[in-house]
């Protein structure tokens, strides 16, 4: 008898202690779009949700400046709208956009409902500029702590939940579907291969910054979701648009790299190259507050003009005890690297940050696939068009995670299980092939990858990023197995494939996909 699990086609015959544990929603990924999902689901729902590693280490919890909604008397959601189409280059699916700023405030109603506090000034909710925002529209937490705020505050709710039960240290190798329907996934938990049954699946494990490695993520970005989804037949949408942060800390020494919140900027910082000198007048009238994909050029063009690794953010003219308040944790972190940002420039480059596309999902997160759901960045709504505006990530994070559950709980009656066809009983013994062979393609796919799919980009590039990565799947294919490292590692490649073959076939630029 068999049963699914990791292969190349997805498809293999195991032996092995099998586990089975069944939910009526099985949630993949503790982010703020998989935590709101469970709570915005009935009590009367058995839900499971998996964790790759604890809940704290996700790109949620690392976010900083804040999520977007136009909540002030002056603001409206079509001038969100507005600056939102501007960002993305025009690329924005246009309904889904709609949904996002119209359901913003509701949303951010519930999550206050919810014990989620955001800060507030003489009674009233404190609310910032971003770049390409026209308007301050931004609600924050502890300054710049926003996802570390709401990931706490949901966790608090979701603690309070009996039908609710997490798994930390459950990395999913695999979704089971048959007969393009999903009904669960296989997850390595320690040295054992266990299986969860659901009938309806939510995919909220996003993130793709590993592939890259210079990056902002967190250390779990390694494309999972993406490319569990791929192998399983989903569409995959608008890869080619990878957005680089203009302003992450610069560190020779360390590839995971410290933001520095494009809130910053919205309260008056200024970029200025090695000589002192600001630039951005020569690039963009909205100067620092233009989008982040045409700041991030403009930084990569001062570097090699003026020979330098990094440019500067200046903060030194701005009031030195409100940015220690407005700002502790950037605070708090450069005076770890020895920068007093008061008094001291703070060296900055891009990083990678965010991935536009992802699995294709409609307005309520279905994607081609039956019973397959996917919310948070592992999804592309088309809500971000080619480039994404400054805070709108959680804004959509939980404005699809709750119609996801809002459409899973008026249809999940309805659904059938699957159930599995297994009738082996012995212990599965997990490979561990050379951590060093694994850990060096790795390497050879984040050096790719930034060499050829950066910021800036050139079609013979993206050609010979290809043949490489290919290269690197040949050697990769010698060594398969099935322990954490080495499918991260296989999950990367995936990712980074499909990543190039969408820069391909775009041959015009647009927003965060650059061609010279």
């Amino acid at each position: 008898m068999g049963c699914w699990i990791f292969a190349d086609n997805l498809l293999t015959i195991i032996e092995g202690d099998i586990l089975i544990k069944k939910c009526d929603v099985l949630i993949i990924g503790t982010g703020i779009a998989g935590l709101y999902a469970a709570l915005s689901l009935d009590s009367s729902l058995d839900v499971m949700l998996l964790s790759k590693d604890k809940i704290a280490e996700s790109n949620s919890y690392l976010a900083q400046g804040g999520i977007a909604a136009a909540i002030d008397p002056e603001d409206k959601p079509a001038y969100h709208l507005h600056d939102t189409l501007v960002a993305g280059a025009g690329l924005c699916n246009v309904e889904a956009l709609q949904i996002l700023v119209k359901e913003a405030q509701e949303n951010i109603k519930i999550l206050h409902r919810m014990g989620v506090l955001f800060d507030q000034e003489n009674g009233r909710l404190s609310l910032t500029r971003e770049g390409g925002h026209s308007r301050a529209r931004i609600l924050h937490i502890a300054g710049d702590a926003t996802g570390r705020g709401i990931i706490e505050g949901l966790m608090r709710n979701v603690k309070m939940k009996n039908n609710i039960e997490i798994s930390e240290n459950s990395f999913c190798l695999d979704l089971l579907v048959k007969n393009n329907r999903c009904f669960g996934a296989v997850a390595l938990e320690g040295k054992e291969i266990n299986y969860y049954c659901a009938k309806a699946v939510i995919l909220a494990a996003g993130g793709i910054g590993m592939v890259y490695g210079v990056t902002t993520n967190a250390l779990t970005a390694t494309g999972d979701a993406l490319a569990m989804a791929y192998r399983a037949g989903a569409e995959i949408k608008d890869m080619e648009f990878i957005q680089f942060h203009p302003t992450v800390f610069y560190n020779e020494d360390h590839n995971k790299r410290f933001l520095i919140s494009e809130a910053v900027r919205g309260e008056g910082a200024v970029l200025r190259n090695r000589f002192g000198e600001r630039f951005m007048y020569q690039y963009d009238d909205r100067l620092e507050l233009a989008p982040r994909d045409i700041v991030a050029r403009a930084i990569v063009k001062e570097m090699e003009k003026t020979q330098a690794n990094f440019v500067f953010l200046d903060l030194t003219h701005l009031n030195r005890e409100y940015i220690p308040r407005r700002f502790p944790n950037i605070t708090r972190k450069c005076k770890e690297e020895g920068i007093d940002i008061t008094a001291q420039m703070i060296p900055v480059s891009p990083a990678q940050h965010y991935c536009m596309g992802g699995i294709k999902t409609d307005l309520y997160a279905r994607t081609n696939i039956a019973g397959l759901y996917a919310c948070g960045e592992a999804a592309c709504t088309g809500v971000h068009g080619a480039n994404r505006l400054a805070s709108n990530s959680l804004l959509e994070a939980v404005v699809f995670a709750r119609r996801a559950a809002y459409l899973i709980q008026v249809s999940i009656k309805k659904m059938e299980p699957v159930s599995l066809d297994i009738d082996n009983e012995n212990t599965l013994e997990i490979s561990y092939p050379n951590s060093c062979d694994v850990l060096n393609e790795r390497e050879k796919i984040q050096k790719t990858m930034r060499e050829y799919a950066g910021v800036i980009r050139n079609e013979m590039g993206l050609a010979k990023c290809y043949k490489i990565l290919n290269e690197i799947g040949e050697s990769l294919e010698k060594k398969k197995s099935t322990n954490k490292e080495y499918m991260e590692c296989f999950n990367m490649l995936t990712t980074a494939k499909i990543i190039t073959e969408h820069a391909v076939k775009r041959k015009e630029s647009i927003g965060a996909h650059y061609l010279i």
